[in-house]
């Protein structure tokens, strides 16, 4: 099945709907607890998993609407890959640290589970992968890359971590920066996966 069809813009505006109204839980849930929009926007651009859910939004409402932009096999790789680290990471380091109901407890499971499932599955079944190159990879790695410098200076600035295995305080510097280096080397390695997945189902017939 190809991006441009029918099937693949409704699939796109499901998951991106899924999306947005997984951030719009998590953004009530949020201003309820801070007291205030403003803060409650700033608290939750903290976060990897808010960033790459709103990625996920916006380039899959634009495949829902046919914008051409948004086809892009390396844009389409980026997300596909980011998201899947959003589920594996919060399923690994992150699950259980928190106890939640409710609205929080509803767009925790969305954006940990729901958004970074249906992508990858999006991805197999429509986008184009046969133009994916092998050093596409170090060029996505860019933006975890620079979420973490962002994360880390924030922290620095405020004292406040997105994430336990970036505190600082509590579990040093270089426990910190050998998680980041782990989850960055790992992410690279997905990535080639990725991008071999890709080229084979270009070339054995798959969607290219």
């Amino acid at each position: 099945m190809r991006i441009e069809t029918a099937s693949a813009r409704v699939a796109a505006g499901l998951i991106a709907l899924l999306a947005w109204i997984g951030l719009a839980v998590q953004f009530v849930a949020v201003t309820a607890q801070v007291g205030s929009v403003t803060e409650a926007v700033w608290v939750m651009l903290r976060y990897f998993t808010v960033l790459t859910n709103l990625l996920a939004a916006l380039v899959l409402t634009g495949l829902a609407v046919g914008q051409s932009a948004c086809r892009s096999p390396r844009l389409l790789g980026l997300l596909t890959l980011s998201i899947l680290f959003v589920g594996v990471v919060y399923a690994v380091l992150l699950r259980g640290l928190l106890e939640l109901s409710g609205g929080a407890l509803f767009a925790d499971t969305v954006m940990h589970y729901v958004v970074p499932s249906l992508v990858p599955v999006f991805w197999l079944l429509f986008a184009p992968k046969g133009a994916l190159r092998w050093h596409d990879p170090v060029i996505w790695a860019v933006y975890p890359v620079a979420y973490f410098v962002y994360a880390l200076a924030r922290g620095a600035s405020d004292g406040k971590y997105p994430y336990p295995f970036m505190d600082i305080p509590v579990v040093g510097l270089p426990s910190a920066l050998a998680t980041v280096a782990i989850i960055l080397i790992l992410y690279l390695a997905a990535g080639l996966l990725l991008v071999g997945l890709g080229r084979w189902m270009g070339r054995s017939g798959g969607v290219s």
